[in-house]
């Protein structure tokens, strides 16, 4: 099977729990080459994967997810019998399927040790070749460059600001994550100037998928796989 490119957004939520290993296993049945998940730690200090800062919107627990250990958020559920997993067994299941772009969910610094942790993980696992590291917290990926000098990083931005270049070339960063309804094809075209990797978040619905579907060199990231998989297919048999 030919790989789809594209990012599955926290897995594939439109029909599985997101941030789950349910929803992973559907987006790589589907043949995505990427794939974006949140970490956040959990009181003792373990990296999970799970977007919201509290528990209540993903799983029926209540409060903060730093404030549970990682044996007391195993015993909630994430939708569907789910659990929350690690990123430990999130990436043991990824590994040599796709890349996978880990959003670092740091707010300040509200979880010290949060990018030591994560960068840990990954190299424990040789998987420093197959992650990108990303935050809308910029500090957050100063430190990550701070602590490693490779691994790929992004930053992510509601708005398609120019500032965002000579900040990224700083800190040797090749990715950018900006909301797709603020991209225009000037700044599409910017980013090619400046060798920029640039991802669209988050087109849903098929006419805006149909839009960036145009344009191949992006990393379009969306919750609607099938959607995502239809247009890119009908585009290609267009082009044939």
């Amino acid at each position: 099977m030919s790989k789809i490119h594209g990012i599955a957004h926290r897995g594939y939520p439109h029909k599985h729990p997101e941030n789950t290993l349910r929803g992973f296993r559907a987006a790589l049945e589907l043949g995505f080459d990427h794939l974006e998940l949140d970490v956040q730690l959990t009181s003792d200090g373990v990296p999970v994967v799970i977007h919201d800062a509290t528990l209540d919107r993903t799983t029926n627990g209540l409060g903060l997810v730093r404030s549970y250990t990682l044996q007391e958020l195993k015993q909630l559920d994430a939708g569907d019998g789910e659990r929350i997993p690690t990123l430990e067994e999130a990436l043991l299941l990824l590994k040599d399927r796709l890349t996978v772009d880990i959003e670092l969910k740091q707010t300040g610094d509200a979880m010290p040790g949060l990018e030591q942790t994560v960068l840990d993980v990954i190299n424990r696992l040789g998987m420093k070749d197959q992650v990108i590291l990303s935050s809308f917290d910029h500090y957050s990926i100063e430190r990550v460059r701070e602590l490693d000098s490779e691994i790929a990083i992004g930053l992510i931005s509601y708005g398609a600001s120019a500032s965002l270049f000579p900040y990224l070339a700083q800190l040797h960063g090749k990715y950018l994550s900006v909301k797709h309804v603020y991209v225009t094809p000037s700044f599409i075209e910017r980013c090619r100037e400046e060798d920029v990797r640039l991802m669209v978040w988050t087109p849903d619905d098929e006419a805006s998928l149909r839009v960036w579907s145009e344009y191949p060199d992006l990393l379009v990231c969306t919750n609607n796989l099938e959607g995502w998989i239809s247009v890119t297919e009908a585009r290609q048999a267009q082009l044939s």
